[in-house]
């Protein structure tokens, strides 16, 4: 799916013809937009994060399955990591405060509970996230660089903190 916008059209406000390609699911809306310098538009959703890039494939992903944002000041670079370890995305944009303020919110929204777990000199993390589009709360696992669950001391304590977590949350073992 191609897109053409002409500058005047780069505002913020989402055109029509980037918001039908969004597919929005019942009773979703938008809370921000803003087109990258590449002319991807992106936009924050009340349950998702889109992507609509001029050319190819529209991106849309549930909050919780979001690891991090950071936004690189120098470079207007919005970085995001993904829980399940995809390929990070990166979006330049200009002017995007309403942009970074919204996704922000809806990270933290989709945060039940959180908690770090030591493993000798690294860290590994079980988070409870709330899928924003029906309520299912999940929990997931976030292992550092260089650990694997095949070693029995990571197994043991990131296994004790996600029984402990979804236990609090009502989700039981």
């Amino acid at each position: 799916m191609a897109f053409s916008l002409r500058r005047s059209e780069r505002t913020g406000e989402i055109p029509d013809a980037i918001r039908a390609a969004l597919g929005l699911l019942p009773r979703e809306r938008i809370l921000a937009s803003a087109q990258d310098t590449d002319g991807t538009w992106v936009a924050v959703g009340t349950a998702r994060l889109y992507a609509v890039p001029a050319a190819g494939e529209v991106l849309a992903r549930p909050w919780h399955l979001v690891d991090t944002g950071s936004w690189d000041h120098d470079h207007f670079t919005l970085t995001i990591t993904w829980v399940d370890g995809s390929r990070p995305q990166q979006w330049v944009f200009r002017n995007a405060s309403g942009l970074l303020a919204a996704f922000r919110e809806r990270v933290q929204a989709s945060v039940v509970l959180s908690e770090s777990v030591p493993v000798g000199a690294r860290q590994a993390r079980v988070v409870i996230r709330k899928n924003l589009a029906d309520g299912t709360l999940h929990d997931q696992t976030i292992l550092g660089k260089g650990m694997r669950m095949s070693d029995p001391e990571v197994a043991q304590r990131v296994g004790d903190t996600r029984a402990r977590l979804r236990e609090q949350v009502g989700l039981g073992r």
